[in-house]
């Protein structure tokens, strides 16, 4: 599959004719929502775990050096922490051309911090799309981050802006956390 997926996301009906849906944001989206919302809330998802194993060609890498961002892997049993927001139908233009390298939408049921639930989206980006790096230990991911940066800066910027807003949060992320201690470590 092509890392550009604003086609096949405009293709998706799932919440055609409602007035607003719910969208799960577990990178990026939990510190910087540069799109309106009506509503926004701590969540989580099951079954998922958060991983940096997607290339960013368009945010903070290059389609010659990619930086590593963060996806969804499934996991049963596990929790990922996050940040729902509740928006309108008119933000997936903005939110499809932000989430194009490689990301498509998927129906989720989240669960807010006050014990109730709703079905919404979230976009993953899934291991048979052109852009995805797979896995990797954590040191290697840290020194790719490292020497990666593109048109929305650093590379290191998003980790440590996701791994300072979980901990606001009051969420671990041992993914995360061991990442951020190895690029404490590089400098």
């Amino acid at each position: 599959m092509s890392h550009n997926t604003i086609a096949i996301n405009q293709q998706m009906d799932k919440f055609d004719g409602h007035d607003s849906v719910w969208l799960f944001g577990y990178g990026s989206l939990i510190y910087k929502a540069d799109f309106p919302f009506l509503e926004r809330r701590p969540a989580s998802i099951a079954n998922w775990s958060r991983r940096f194993w997607q290339g960013s060609h368009d945010h903070r890498g290059t389609p010659e050096a990619p930086g590593r961002v963060a996806t969804l892997i499934p996991e049963p049993g596990a929790v990922c922490a996050g940040m729902a927001y509740l928006i309108t139908p008119e933000v997936f233009a903005h939110l499809d051309y932000r989430e194009k390298n490689g990301y498509l939408r998927f129906a989720t049921d989240m669960t807010f911090d006050d014990g109730s639930a709703a079905e919404g989206l979230v976009y993953i980006a899934s291991a048979d799309n052109a852009a995805f790096l797979g896995e990797a230990t954590e040191y290697a991911i840290a020194q790719h981050i490292a020497r990666s940066a593109g048109p929305s800066g650093p590379n290191r910027e998003y980790l440590l802006n996701l791994a300072q807003a979980l901990r606001e949060m009051g969420h671990e992320d041992k993914h995360v956390f061991a990442i951020e201690r190895y690029l404490d470590q590089l400098g």
